[in-house]
């Protein structure tokens, strides 16, 4: 898969993040076009088969391919040789993204609010450091596991909510300075992660990936806690230098799921934005930068 194929799956598959990759430096290019792509690759491994061992093994093939990076033993892969070729070594740290949907292989729905919220933490908060990281933003999400799961701790007792504190290392040279950009990012990607796992909610629950009890009470917890997470971003969105806008761009769906959430999962079936409002959206966003909601 060259850069131009992974730009047509994404245009075809996730068209929101590949109107991000436009807009970004084409310098950046070639690292978030990869990242997008392979992220969207571990996304539909757990759904291409029905059989949950299967499903995971899937799951497992990708993450022994991205360990292989590390070591130097790259297959010929149509997205793994420009993933390496962009990201080097680095990649092998994407296995973070593959080991967040083994759940999604058993095909359980959430027991509720608080196991969606530490799904999208563990899935969209990593995503989200990542593609800022290709942006020449801070190095955050996988170090800082690396660093706790040395001291004896798991993904579970790092950090508020479950994910880890953001590494000091990296090009903003100090702790003071790239600490709050992570914060912001990750509190900005699960805000915005939840609004997108609402807006696809009646999707999900077809596929036994939604909720236990997908009552109207339990959409406006989850989009609630959204809410909170995007006013926290939004609070402290002068740490954020403007390269980075584009990863925290949540799309124009995101107000519309969040409004529509505590009227049921009908009402979101009904709140998807059309392709018009969608490249409207993002053309304002490519004019005013303006990433908060």
């Amino acid at each position: 898969m060259s850069l131009q194929a992974c730009a047509e799956s994404l245009r075809a598959h996730d068209p929101d993040r590949f109107g991000i990759c436009l807009l970004v430096p084409q310098a950046a290019r070639p690292k978030l076009l990869t990242l997008y792509a392979l992220n969207l690759e571990l996304a539909r491994a757990p759904l291409a088969s029905n059989e949950p061992l299967i499903a995971e093994m899937r799951l497992q093939w990708w993450i022994e391919r991205l360990e292989a990076i590390g070591s130097g033993d790259l297959s010929a892969h149509e997205l793994l040789v420009p993933l390496a070729e962009a990201w080097g070594a680095r990649a092998v740290d994407f296995a973070v993204l593959a080991e967040a949907r083994r759940r999604d292989a058993a095909r359980e729905p959430h027991d509720g609010p608080a196991a969606v919220a530490a799904y999208v933490r563990d899935t969209a908060v990593p995503l989200a450091l990542f593609a800022a990281e290709a942006l020449d933003g801070p190095k955050a999400a996988t170090l800082a596991c690396a660093a706790q799961a040395e001291a004896g701790g798991g993904l579970e007792d790092v950090g508020a909510g479950g994910f880890a504190p953001p590494d000091p290392r990296g090009i903003f040279g100090h702790r003071r300075s790239r600490e709050p950009v992570a914060q912001v990012i990750a509190a900005q990607a699960e805000g915005a992660g939840l609004a997108a796992w609402l807006a696809a909610l009646p999707v999900l629950q077809g596929l036994g990936l939604g909720l236990w009890d997908p009552s109207a009470s339990a959409l406006a917890e989850i989009a609630a806690h959204a809410r909170g997470k995007l006013a926290e971003a939004r609070a402290q969105r002068h740490h954020i230098p403007r390269r980075l806008a584009p990863v925290l761009f949540s799309g124009v769906g995101a107000r519309a799921a969040l409004e529509a959430a505590p009227r049921g999962i009908e009402a979101l079936a009904g709140a998807q934005p059309s392709e018009f409002r969608k490249r409207l959206a993002l053309t304002r966003f490519a004019v005013s930068h303006r990433w908060w909601i």
